[in-house]
């Protein structure tokens, strides 16, 4: 996963990238596209394909600096810094996110997201094949399968395959001999 050739290409990204351009569907704004070389991946933002390009090098540059560069109850290390602050909160139980509405507490603001939109009804995530409108990225995502074919989850024994993993666990007992509930 990470070689030299990769740390390197992290450092250059800006000239190792195929930058591209697209005009934005419903204007006639072009979008500057970043691409990662490895995977094909497209960012509008620079930075973001930095951040991602840490995916295919494994480099973590943030260790927290209150503990000796690292985190001091596990010693992990993180791609990004707000990953590292994320990961702080799960050992201090800091939870600085509340729901006005009903003030559930928080410690990540992305989950605090997910709870104001049950009380909102808000579907911000929509299907571009039927129209159909999620609350949440990965149901979204799950749907997409429905009209993509794609069963990601495919069993070791007999190789038949699943669009859920929770599809895929429940086959997996007729192979254990194990219960369907």
């Amino acid at each position: 996963m990470t070689s030299t050739a990769n740390v390197q290409r992290l450092d250059d990204v800006r000239e190792k990238s195929t930058k591209g351009s697209s005009v934005r569907p419903g204007t006639d704004r072009e979008v500057k596209l970043y691409r990662c070389e490895e995977c094909r991946k497209q960012f509008r933002e620079l930075s973001n394909l930095k951040a991602h390009m840490r995916t295919h090098t494994g480099e973590r540059p943030y260790k927290c600096e209150e503990c000796s560069k690292q985190c001091e109850e596990c010693s992990r290390q993180f791609s990004e810094l707000s990953a590292l602050a994320r990961h702080v909160r799960t050992h201090t139980g800091e939870k600085p996110y509340s729901c006005e509405v009903c003030s559930k507490q928080y410690s990540q603001l992305g989950a605090l997201k997910r709870q104001i939109r049950t009380h909102t009804g808000e579907k911000p995530f929509k299907c571009e094949e039927c129209s159909k409108q999620f609350s949440q990225p990965g149901d979204l995502k799950r749907h997409m399968r429905t009209h993509t074919g794609e069963k990601p989850f495919k069993c070791e024994e007999c190789s038949k395959q699943f669009s859920r993993l929770g599809n895929l666990k429940c086959h997996m007992r007729t192979h254990t001999g194990g219960t369907s509930y």
